[in-house]
């Protein structure tokens, strides 16, 4: 009898422990941020794709009845003057509106940089046509113009401005994700909602010039400019940045990922999906035209802001 009760506690007890041990080996073996940007790749969501035309300017002619209009400023803002038929929604909710959308999305924001964050979240969750109002409300109508306002040459004479060559890209560990969903589409789901319910995360140019070192700084310009604009000291030039290719690791995982570029808006929506994935990233605020927009390197560049670039297009007061 006791060799018969042994024989029943191997036969319970093992295929247990194994099974348990089992279950517990692949929970501890699972990577959610690798099967996250592994299935963002094989969807054709690289960030390549998310930021391909993804703005568009005011018409001349201020019709864009063609898209469905999503507002995402506060109310007061809204009330000051909106796009006639625009629909005000608060930026974490915009995936509720976005459901209501009959014709590909236009997003407007007072600059164009928390619309551009707003885009590649839209993109990620199956709006693949949603774009941004480049300059935001700043451009539709003269009224609205914050943009002016903002501009500057804040690097010019700072120490930590400078025209050395870019660093050497270094490879680095790959940020971690927490998800108790092992379905991809699934964590895309819940991460797009978190950084949704997060907010629009950026920096100013003044507080990384004060200290550079604090941060790990991508300069998102492509190489010509890198040199003749001059950029960040220990500034990386990682553009194209790849999830696909493994780009992404040569972001420094354990900081603070500040992208920039022109505008803040490219940043914006870079910074967006790099939080997506993991990253604590943020975007810094204006870019060039904030650092120095008064370079004689600008060209002709449709890059840089001028007040002349805000329109008077109508507007519709009240909410």
């Amino acid at each position: 009898m006791k060799k018969l009760f042994k024989l029943l506690i191997i036969l319970v007890v093992v295929p247990a422990f194994f099974l348990s041990s089992c279950k517990k080996e692949n929970e501890e073996t699972f990577d959610a941020q690798k099967a996250l940007t592994d299935y963002l790749v094989t969807q054709n969501l690289d960030i390549n794709t998310i930021i391909a035309n993804f703005v568009m300017s005011a018409p001349a002619d201020g019709n864009v009845s063609a898209k469905y209009v999503i507002d995402i400023r506060t109310a007061d803002e809204f009330a000051s003057g909106h796009i006639t038929d625009a629909r005000r929604v608060d930026l974490a909710n915009i995936l509720t509106e976005a459901a209501k959308a009959t014709k590909p999305i236009l997003v407007v924001c007072k600059t164009g940089q928390t619309a551009t964050h707003a885009v590649t979240l839209l993109r990620l969750s199956g709006y693949a046509d949603a774009v941004a109002l480049k300059w935001g409300m700043s451009s539709w109508n003269t009224k609205l113009d914050v943009w002016t306002s903002s501009i500057g040459s804040v690097a010019v004479g700072n120490a930590n401005w400078t025209t050395d060559a870019a660093p050497a890209n270094l490879s680095f560990a790959s940020p971690t994700i927490s998800s108790t969903d092992i379905v991809p589409a699934n964590i895309l789901k819940a991460r797009v909602a978190q950084v949704l319910s997060e907010g629009f995360k950026s920096v100013t140019a003044t507080d990384v010039l004060a200290d550079p070192t604090k941060y790990f700084i991508n300069n998102y310009f492509n190489e010509t400019d890198y040199a003749a604009f001059g950029h960040i000291k220990g500034a990386y030039r990682i553009n194209p940045l790849l999830v696909g290719e493994a780009q992404v690791k040569y972001l420094d995982s354990s900081k603070e990922v500040i992208t920039y570029c022109y505008t803040g808006q490219t940043s914006a929506a870079i910074s967006a999906y790099l939080r997506v994935i993991g990253y604590n990233a943020k975007s810094l605020m204006f870019g060039m035209n904030k650092l120095n927009n008064a370079s004689s390197a600008w060209g002709t560049s449709v890059n840089q802001w001028k007040a002349t670039m805000s329109k008077s297009l109508p507007i519709v007061t009240g909410n």
